[in-house]
């Protein structure tokens, strides 16, 4: 039996005197995808930032596939194979958008900071950058300055931006939060093609994404993770019904 993709035990963060998870113990296997939901105010962001080294943990222990990740810098998490995206759009604005994805994918290609190399002489690098963009259907948009894409297609390029280091743990943070419904299912079908075969772990609020895409859901209420099940049991738990989804909407 493989490893889990991320494991934490009793992880704990507070800040001075608010505690904002309290003791989690999560396992996420390899392979599945994964979602965190729960009311505005639960810690998921909180929990996302620390095991992706943004935030310290107060205690606890994290492990990425076997490994322990605990409190190492998001950089060197990154380099073992796990990415994620942003609540708030984190791209280049005044780069293009093959400009981004470039840079994305400099690390992984060898290059690092070779600041003497000319990247437009790179040719294995921009044949890559020319794939990425055309599995995030974003070809014909290359020239344009990432600032000044709409915001759906501005969340493709960053999901893009994400998996370009070939990551394979995919943290993705309210990847389809202020889509329209078109933009929310063009946005599903991006990240299910892009996660083939990788573990994706997603915060999300949008329960029709969530349980499109899910495998398995774990619910934090207040800091605490309520439960962890399949969509449909979790979708009949009456008390992720109270606590989060709301009898009646559920």
């Amino acid at each position: 039996m493989s490893l889990p993709a991320v494991k934490l035990t009793d992880v704990y963060k507070s800040f001075g005197k608010s505690r904002i998870i309290n003791r989690v113990n999560l396992e996420i296997n390899t392979g599945e995808r994964h979602a965190v939901i729960g009311p505005n105010g639960a810690g998921k962001s909180t929990l996302f930032n620390l095991i992706s080294g943004f935030y310290p943990v107060s205690s606890g222990r994290i492990e990425l596939k076997g490994r322990e990740i605990t409190n190492l810098s998001s950089h060197q998490i990154n380099r073992r194979g796990l990415s994620r995206s942003f609540q708030v759009t984190n791209i280049f604005p005044k780069m293009s958008v093959f400009e981004n994805i470039r840079c994305a994918l400099l690390w992984t290609t060898g290059y690092r900071y070779s600041f003497w190399h000319l990247c437009g002489r790179l040719k294995r690098l921009n044949e890559k950058a020319e794939e990425l963009l055309e599995k995030i259907s974003m070809t014909e948009r290359r020239h344009v300055p990432a600032g000044l894409l709409a915001y759906a297609e501005q969340r493709a390029l960053e999901i893009g931006v994400t998996i370009a280091g070939d990551a394979d743990v995919i943290l993705l943070d309210e990847p389809t939060a202020g889509m329209s419904r078109s933009e929310t299912e063009r946005a599903v079908s991006l990240i299910r093609e892009v996660t083939e075969s990788k573990t994706l772990i997603m915060v999300e609020h949008d329960m029709s994404v969530v349980f499109d895409l899910a495998d398995r859901i774990s619910v934090l209420v207040y800091g605490e993770i309520i439960t962890t099940d399949s969509p449909d049991n979790i979708r009949n738990n009456t008390r992720v019904q109270e606590a989060y989804l709301g009898k009646e909407s559920a």
